[in-house]
């Protein structure tokens, strides 16, 4: 019987789904292929480096049968294009986004020579390990090994995958059971602000049917994730004015007013004992119903594990549970200066107190809207809000001074969870050699943010993100790594999100 339904699959150009040992085979023999990609920084501020990655990407596409070519951009950042055709005649497109740049690093933090290059580690106890990478060449594989390296899970893991997924396909002389485009980003970490021009330029390139974000960290649980939405992101600078400049704190503590102080008494105003924001309007739109709360219920967490993980012993009680605090805005305080600490401390009244805020939307709530009520909450305390540093007749004039300087919104993007590509991504992630029995995580909207809101304007697509590297990556922090485990089962849901016609 198998040599008929082999034939089958190869006549509409989808085969067989491999053996495990495939997957296993083909994850070894692309491994090299992987340290190579991470031993090429790709931090953005460094251009150079990205079109050494740009190149990379070309040569290892246009090896697997893509057509590719980079896409530039002002600051000589190329994007990467690429396109493979199916031969089923009624096959629709799809769109995947993938980045490959990283985020900064800080060589000195992290438990190895380089972050750029790649070490394998195993865990012992609650360390890790360094091994030879010649462990990554025995089969089977060991799940719980990791490769540690900037951009190890966050985004270049991903792109390999992809790769894997292709190869098995091409041995067995297939295509896909779509055409497939590739978009990969050089800009992502920081907020892919080329994204919208290039996709303005080369709409009729990056015209498809869908488009499927692959990145983020799968769910806790290890099953196979599906995520309908993500957050947005909006940003602002918060400057509390005192004195002109420093004061010596002895002739003018009890005087001169201290804008450290007022900058706390400020942010504490913002925020109740249980974390909930107290800006007037803050979360008008969020509507929950019954059946939506039953849906974020099904969601897997564990929370007590979660809390522990993170080292909190109570979680802010903006929602009940943690996927439903995740549909709410967020206020956050990303980061706090005024004069200085430690050993550079001095006997001062500080001349002024700054505070970075980001504000995490969703799509009922605009991050302008948001910048907004913020600035109206911090005038209802009395201050006069400037656009800058005040000037001298406003010093004269006003007695709590405060500047709020915008920051960049990114925009809340989310698709139903019952629309025909989200029922497509999850049909895929439940095939038996994907989930194994088990259903997949399906999650409203996860908590970080990506330029989604970018191609779903420019283009006008549905869109679902996979998610499939290992939880505790550790991605934009030092020791990011990938779990083989996790490189395995990503393969496996990326050659099932290839190989399941898209209707």
């Amino acid at each position: 019987m198998l040599a008929p339904l082999l034939a089958l699959g190869l006549a509409t150009g989808v085969a067989a789904a491999p053996a495990a040992a495939d997957f296993e085979r083909v994850v070894q023999a692309n491994l090299p292929e992987f340290l190579e990609l991470l031993a090429i920084p790709n931090v953005a501020s460094e251009p150079a480096d990205i079109r050494r990655n740009a190149a990379f990407l070309e040569v290892a596409l246009e090896r697997r049968g893509f057509s590719v070519q980079q896409l530039d951009n002002p600051a000589r950042r190329p994007l990467v294009f690429a396109e493979m055709r199916s031969t089923r005649p009624d096959a629709k497109t799809v769109l995947f986004y993938i980045h490959f740049d990283g985020q900064p690093v800080v060589p000195e933090e992290w438990a190895q020579a380089s972050p750029f290059v790649p070490v394998v580690k195993q865990r012992v106890g609650e360390s890790w390990q360094v091994v030879p990478t010649a462990r990554l060449q025995q089969l089977p594989l060991d799940p719980e090994l990791r490769v540690f390296a900037r951009a190890a899970s966050d985004d270049k893991a991903p792109i390999v995958m992809v790769l894997n997924a292709i190869d098995l396909l091409r041995e067995r002389g297939a295509t896909p059971a779509q055409h497939i485009k590739l978009l990969l980003d050089s800009e992502e970490e920081m907020s892919s602000p080329s994204l919208a021009g290039v996709a303005e330029r080369h709409s009729a390139l990056l015209t498809a049917d869908a488009l499927v974000i692959l990145d983020g960290p799968e769910h806790a649980s290890g099953r196979p994730t599906v995520v309908f939405g993500n957050r947005g992101i909006a940003q602002a600078t918060l400057t509390v004015y005192g004195p002109k400049a420093p004061l010596h704190s002895g002739h003018y503590g009890n005087y001169a007013p201290n804008p450290a102080i007022r900058l706390a008494q400020l942010l504490a105003g913002m925020k109740d004992e249980d974390g909930r924001v107290l800006v007037a309007g803050y979360y008008d739109g969020v509507r929950l119903d019954d059946s939506e709360r039953a849906k974020l219920a099904r969601t897997p967490d564990d929370e007590p594990a979660l809390r522990k993980r993170i080292g909190i012993a109570q979680a802010d009680r903006v929602g009940a549970t943690y996927q439903e605090a995740l549909q709410y805005p967020s206020l956050n305080v990303r980061g706090l200066a005024s004069a200085s600490v430690g050993a550079k401390a001095a006997n001062v009244v500080p001349s002024e107190a700054v505070a970075e805020l980001d504000f995490r939307t969703t799509p009922e709530t605009d991050g302008a809207h948001l910048q907004d009520l913020v600035q109206a909450h911090i005038e209802k305390q009395g201050y006069h809000v400037t656009a800058g540093p005040p000037t001298d007749d406003e010093r004269a004039r006003y007695p709590r001074l405060a500047s709020f300087v915008r920051g960049p919104v990114q925009r809340a993007v989310r698709t139903p969870d019952d629309a025909p590509l989200s029922r497509w991504a999850i049909a895929a992630l439940s095939a038996p050699q994907v989930a194994a029995g088990v259903e997949p995580v399906r999650i409203r909207m996860m908590g970080g943010t990506l330029p989604t809101d970018v191609l779903v304007d420019a283009l006008g697509l549905p869109f679902v993100m996979v998610c499939t590297v290992n939880a505790d990556n550790n991605q934009h922090a030092r020791d990011e790594n990938m779990r083989l485990g996790n490189f395995v089962s990503g393969t496996r849901a990326i050659h099932a999100l290839l190989t399941t016609p898209l209707d």
